[in-house]
């Protein structure tokens, strides 16, 4: 028994790089083992097998495959198991992976909340800042209009520059910014209007009106509410400038000694003095009808431009004279000869049509001019101490 076992240990690598083609052609045939693998003779004894001394052992087939099927079946189930420990040792890895990824991003979404946190804090604390700076300090106004601030600064700056002032008129609870023409015919001029260049929308309701719009470097209308607070200053008269430059750059100008308005509960209403200038005196026209002196302020949400219920205005009727003058506000008077605040139809701007400023009285060869730009402004004239 030993000795078989050894024969087939000996024997296994030989069969198992033989083809298979040559184990399969035979199942009979047994294979033939040399005599150089038997144990050496005992002394006395006879060699088996014959004089020639040499011992041959055959290993039947069926057991030649039977043992090489048990060794692929156990290369296939050692590769079975390594593919097994590789799949569980990758799932691992890509768990592993995955979890630090999402220890990574947890991370950083705890940074990116407190960041936002620390802005929203920040942005809190601006804007308590600038509450407490406009609330608690309140804002230092440089006088009570444009004249009493020159009569101020005069004496101690050489040269007052035009510009933004924040002016606090008598008898007001409030300040606000105007824009101050100091290098103008004298300068003390505070601007109640201007038109520059079409870009501020005019067509505006009541309340626009009455707080003021635009931007006080620019095209603006400084608001109804604040040019009566200044105007009804006690002991203090204002006169009223208009200068009008025309499309062709031809400068003119209308002046009213005396300029007042009426409060809000009376719209507004408009009080000129005595007209001095060039370019005609458009306020009050020609005859009644057409002046517009003392008349209440209208918009196209107020109506107070005495058509009741129409004017007829040449061969038109018309019902609204801020409907008429495209949604505008003005000292209307069955409409009358001025809108310094007019604005064009749409298809009128479309094409390059700038402004739409009427100021009837100014004319060439018998036809108004067509006025590109226009600033109204005020300054104090009387004051009894």
């Amino acid at each position: 028994m030993m000795w078989t076992t050894t024969v087939l240990l000996m024997v296994l690598p030989h069969l198992l790089s033989s083809t298979t083609t040559g184990i399969s052609t035979d199942f009979n045939q047994s294979v033939t083992v040399s005599d150089d693998f038997s144990d050496p003779p005992v002394k006395g004894q006879k060699p088996l097998g014959g004089s020639k001394g040499r011992e041959t052992c055959s290993i039947p087939c069926d057991v030649t495959v039977k043992l090489l099927r048990d060794e692929k079946h156990s290369v296939c189930g050692q590769l079975q198991q390594s593919l097994l420990a590789f799949g569980r040792s990758t799932r691992k890895l890509i768990r592993d992976v995955m979890e630090e990824q999402q220890r990574a991003l947890d991370a950083l979404s705890t940074q990116v909340t407190e960041l936002m946190t620390k802005v929203q804090m920040l942005s809190s604390e601006v804007q308590r800042s600038n509450t407490e700076m406009y609330t608690v300090k309140p804002v230092q106004s440089h006088g009570r209009d444009c004249s009493d601030i020159k009569d101020n600064l005069e004496s101690v700056v050489p040269k007052i520059p035009s510009g933004i002032y924040i002016v606090h008129p008598e008898n007001t609870d409030s300040s606000f910014e105007v824009f101050c023409e100091m290098d103008y015919m004298g300068g003390g001029w505070t601007v109640i209007q201007r038109r520059t260049d079409g870009l501020t929308d005019f067509k505006r309701p009541w309340s626009d009106y009455t707080d003021g719009f635009g931007h006080l470097a620019g095209e603006h209308w400084l608001g109804l509410k604040k040019v009566f607070h200044i105007v009804n200053q006690k002991d203090t008269r204002f006169q009223l400038h208009i200068a009008l430059v025309s499309n062709d750059d031809v400068i003119s100008y209308a002046s009213y000694d005396d300029f007042r308005l009426d409060s809000e509960t009376q719209f507004f209403s408009i009080h000129l003095g005595r007209y001095a200038g060039s370019a005609g005196d458009a306020f009050r026209g020609y005859d009644q009808e057409q002046n517009q002196d003392t008349a209440p302020f209208s918009a196209s949400d107020v109506d107070n431009d005495g058509c009741n219920p129409f004017c007829s205005i040449g061969n038109r009727t018309v019902e609204s004279c801020s409907t008429q003058h495209n949604q505008t506000g003005w000292w209307f008077n069955q409409c009358g000869l001025a809108n310094l605040n007019g604005s064009p139809e749409d298809e009128e701007q479309n094409q390059g049509q700038r402004t739409h400023i009427l100021w009837d009285t100014w004319r060439q060869n018998g036809v108004a001019r067509t006025i590109k730009s226009v600033t109204m402004k005020i300054r104090r004239i009387v004051t009894n101490n």
